[in-house]
């Protein structure tokens, strides 16, 4: 005796099948395939539709039922690993899958029944009340603070900015601009031996404001004595030494 219903109680032949697993108070993990094949086929034999969509959709799982329960009549098939294959462990899969989807569209569902009981009102606090920053409670900020605490902040500050500090840049120097370049020197040491003709190396240093001028005179005797210019004489080991211009006094006046 065939078991009339209506179809559109079902989504799917998934549906079905879980609707026939309930009923039957089975373990969807060990289906009793032909007592399940044979409720499907019930149903499908007094499906109410002509919508061939629906029809064959409801047609393809009933073959794959036969099939599943013409290989559980055949002997085990074994898989390379040895162990024996269920012919009914796909179709399991597909029903968890479905039913996990199932699950959680009925909770979307109730989720969306339950948004429509709330109501949603626009603010209507005006712009001024909205910017308003109550004032800092300096009691409150501070609650909980010991010198303990304090002092590690202080460290974990300090810390930081020792990282930040570059151990080889930070041991460079300033680099100065010279008040005085070597080429001025060179012309006010020629022009002072122009005019003396023969005069203290000592003197000449001593007249100096400072160290960065002496060297830089220094420089320029050097160079002057390279050059040809001038020369430089000493009588006795550790004596004062004398700078002697070698330009004839005719030169100079031309």
């Amino acid at each position: 005796m065939g078991i009339s219903y209506k179809l559109d109680i079902f989504e799917g032949p998934l549906d079905l099948l879980l609707h026939l697993i309930d009923k039957n108070k089975v373990n969807i993990y060990d289906i009793p395939i032909a007592t399940i094949t044979e409720q499907y086929l019930d149903y499908v034999n007094n499906m109410e539709t002509e919508d061939l969509n629906i029809v064959s959709e409801f047609l393809v799982m009933a073959a794959t039922l036969i099939d599943i329960k013409a290989r559980m009549l055949l002997p085990k098939e074994v898989n390379e690993e040895g162990e024996e294959e269920d012919p009914r462990a796909e179709l399991v899969a597909r029903l968890l899958e479905y039913k996990y989807y199932k699950y959680m569209s009925m909770e979307l569902k109730d989720r969306e029944v339950g948004a429509d009981r709330l109501f949603y009102k626009d603010s209507t606090v005006p712009p001024e009340v909205t910017k308003y920053e109550p004032v800092v409670d300096l009691d409150l900020l501070l609650d909980g603070l010991t010198l303990a605490k304090l002092q590690e902040i202080f460290r974990q500050v300090t810390k930081r900015k020792a990282d930040r500090v570059d151990p080889i840049r930070s041991s460079f120097g300033n680099i100065q601009k010279e008040s005085v370049s070597l080429e001025d020197k060179i012309i006010s040491v020629m022009d002072y031996a122009r005019q003396h003709r023969k005069f203290s190396f000592r003197r000449m240093l001593e007249r100096q404001t400072d160290r960065l001028e002496v060297v830089v005179t220094f420089l320029a005797i050097l160079e002057l004595m390279k050059i040809g210019k001038i020369r430089l004489t000493q009588e006795c080991l550790f004596e004062d030494m004398f700078i002697e211009t070698l330009e004839e006094e005719e030169e100079v006046g031309a």
